[in-house]
């Protein structure tokens, strides 16, 4: 089986115009959409990441790390969350996703991690 990583895609402009008693049935709704990914036992793990200012970057590519707050891509969106599955496929996969893209009601990412290669014994 392969693993697979879903993102979720959003904006705080998105997250803003998200009336706040609307919080507390999406959060219900992910969280019965991480029951199942669990039942199904697909589930390998998952979280929501905090907003994107609160990222630190670091560089260590040069003589000494380089440590610069905020997110690495100055963009409209952000990654919220993630979720990391092992499906049979991607066409599973998709379909995890879009059960993920209803619950949290945004956009989902599909991305297969790649193939480790062979240990040397």
């Amino acid at each position: 089986m392969t693993q697979y990583m879903m993102t979720v895609h959003g904006s705080e402009e998105e997250n803003a115009a998200v009336p706040e008693e609307q919080w507390p049935e999406l959060f219900a709704a992910v969280d019965k959409f991480n029951q199942q990914l669990q039942a199904d036992g697909v589930w390998v793990f998952g979280g929501g990441l905090e907003a994107a200012d609160t990222a630190t970057v670091v560089d260590s590519s040069g003589d000494a790390p380089v440590f610069t707050d905020g997110p690495y891509l100055e963009t409209k969106e952000h990654i919220g969350g993630f979720w990391i599955i092992e499906a049979p496929d991607l066409d599973a996969a998709l379909k995890y996703a879009a059960a993920g893209s209803k619950a949290c009601q945004g956009k989902v990412e599909v991305r297969p991690f790649q193939a480790e290669p062979p240990a040397d014994v």
